[in-house]
């Protein structure tokens, strides 16, 4: 499985250890983050990840940025993507199963670093329900 990450200043050791989980488990990492705490522009690396899921490059793309809602915002401006700002793995694992996510948004000031590596492992390993949610899922995007 192919993944894309992105951060800025605010999740380098997010990032850092998340990718240390994804290559443990086989993963190809795309990294597109920041790895200093020299402040950045966060869209400049959601666009990126945005990118890669919207053009079929990544099967999920992860973000991170201080409260994860510039860099979200950012992420579903691009047609295909579903990006969810999530705070614990309860709510990565209904993004997934409810709303077929195909991104998440990590909060790097509200979460630690524990927090934000599970809750990536619950949304990879969470798959859409479908059903009932795929008429509500099919509504998101604007054409």
């Amino acid at each position: 499985m192919r993944i894309s990450i992105g951060n800025d200043h605010a999740g380098p050791a997010y990032k850092q250890a998340i990718v240390a989980y994804l290559t443990s488990k086989g993963y190809e990492v795309t990294n597109y983050g920041t790895d200093t705490f020299d402040s950045v522009d966060y869209p400049d690396f959601g666009h990126k990840v945005a990118y890669d899921v919207e053009e079929g490059r990544a099967d999920f793309g992860i973000v991170i940025c201080g409260s994860g809602n510039g860099i979200a915002m950012s992420a579903n401006k691009h047609q295909g993507v579903r990006c969810a700002l999530c705070w614990t793995k309860e709510i990565a694992e209904l993004a997934r199963q409810h709303n077929d996510a195909n991104v998440i948004s990590i909060p790097a000031r509200y979460t630690s670093i524990e927090q934000a590596v599970a809750m990536v492992e619950t949304f990879l390993n969470t798959a859409f329900e479908g059903g009932r949610h795929q008429n509500r899922v099919n509504k998101i995007a604007c054409s």
